[in-house]
């Protein structure tokens, strides 16, 4: 089995689009919080969301008309990363595309939808532009990548990270020299809605692990990394973020909504058993952290379960992010990596009183300096579906 290093990534984000905007707003502690203005927000009490603004699609894509939203922020962070891993063109290089989602084209669904509703026409060919297949197919067409291995992951929330396990154990295996991998996701009524009607959107913010949280923010964006063999960076000289050192993934199915304590400790240490690392060599979890009570606490509770009473430092990007459905992992992957890269601990901000019950240190609001050497990525989703990435510092 190679080694598999990150050499590229690709961010589109409610706080900075690209890799190093993306990385000054986590040093910053920037919030992407904002009035949602993706879909009318009529009825609702309150409708604050973490939305990308400012996107130009016409940046990356040759047809962007031909894409979701989703697909659209897919094509520009693959493309971005591909760049930044300094790889002009994949040429004949093997290559794999896996782009974890909760909702693909659900945005574009709703306006087919309410165009029915309303007795309007529906143009010919749209229902052909919201599966989510169109996700990594799109970034495919766009690169040019003709015979590469393609798929979507559909595992909600825990997508993104899914979707590394998938390219990390192809370059490792060798069956492809590169692998682009992430998970996208947009802003759709049907996503807040539901959120909301369970009580689990917060009014102004997100703030995991606070005594007075109240839930999530809903957000859209998409992260995307390009991964190598270890051995071939080095000899091209490439820049190394981190490098994968391992992955776990598991569902306990209990229950539709709820996370269940036992089965995330278990997901944590099948990541741990898979990349051969020792619970006291992490130095980072980089949490779920949605901001709801039940998350958090459970969460919490199954990080001490692994790591002992004094568990490493555990921070939410999703304070600064909101909840990017099946980008969400991805993002954290992009953060995590960036973090070992520079050396410092991404804050959850808007925090003022820890919860007892979570008992973590989530480095509260501003950035600090770390010599990190292994970030732990956490991934949870609805039914039970967990998935977990260990990042390692590069060589």
């Amino acid at each position: 089995m190679r080694r598999v290093a990150v050499t590229g990534l690709g961010v589109v984000s409610s706080i900075g689009v690209g890799a190093r905007e993306f990385a000054a707003g986590l040093r910053a502690g920037r919030s992407g919080a904002r009035p949602i203005g993706a879909f009318d927000t009529t009825g609702f009490a309150h409708a604050t969301g973490c939305e990308v603004v400012g996107f130009e699609p016409e940046r990356w894509l040759t047809r962007p008309e031909t894409l979701p939203r989703a697909g659209q922020f897919a094509v520009a962070a693959a493309t971005m990363a591909v760049r930044d891993a300094g790889l002009d063109g994949l040429g004949d290089a093997r290559t794999m595309v896996s782009v974890g989602t909760t909702d693909g084209g659900g945005d574009r669904g709703e306006r087919i939808a309410e165009a029915v509703v309303r007795g309007a026409g529906v143009p010919a060919g749209e229902a052909a532009r919201v599966p989510a297949a169109l996700l990594s197919v799109g970034v495919a067409r766009e690169l040019g990548l003709a015979g590469a291995e393609v798929s979507t992951v559909a595992t909600a929330c825990a997508a993104g990270n899914y979707a590394i396990g998938d390219g990390f154990d192809a370059v490792a295996a060798g069956d492809v020299d590169v692998a682009l991998c992430g998970g996208a996701d947009a802003m759709c009524r049907m996503t807040f809605t539901g959120f909301y009607r369970l009580g689990a959107v917060d009014p102004e913010r997100c703030r995991p692990f606070d005594t007075h949280r109240q839930g999530i923010l809903t957000g859209e964006g998409a992260g995307v990394l390009v991964l190598e063999p270890l051995d071939t960076a080095l000899a091209r000289g490439a820049r190394i973020y981190a490098e994968v050192l391992g992955y776990g993934l598991n569902c306990d199915a209990g229950h539709p909504v709820a996370p269940d304590r036992s089965s995330v400790a278990r997901c944590m240490r099948l990541a741990l058993d898979d990349a051969g690392v020792e619970p006291g060599e992490v130095d980072l979890v980089s949490a779920h952290g949605t901001g709801t009570k039940a998350n958090d606490v459970t969460e919490c509770g199954a990080i001490r379960d692994v790591f002992g009473a004094t568990p490493p430092r555990t921070v939410s990007v999703k304070s600064m992010l909101g909840h990017t459905m099946g980008a969400a992992s991805a993002l954290s992957a992009a953060a995590c990596s960036i973090a070992l890269a520079e050396g410092f601990v991404p804050p959850t901000i808007n925090h003022v009183e820890t919860d007892p019950e979570c008992g973590v240190d989530c480095v509260p609001n501003e950035a600090v300096a770390a010599d990190l050497r292994v970030v732990q990525n956490n991934a949870l989703a609805f039914g039970g579906n967990n998935s977990v990435v260990l990042f390692g510092r590069a060589p």
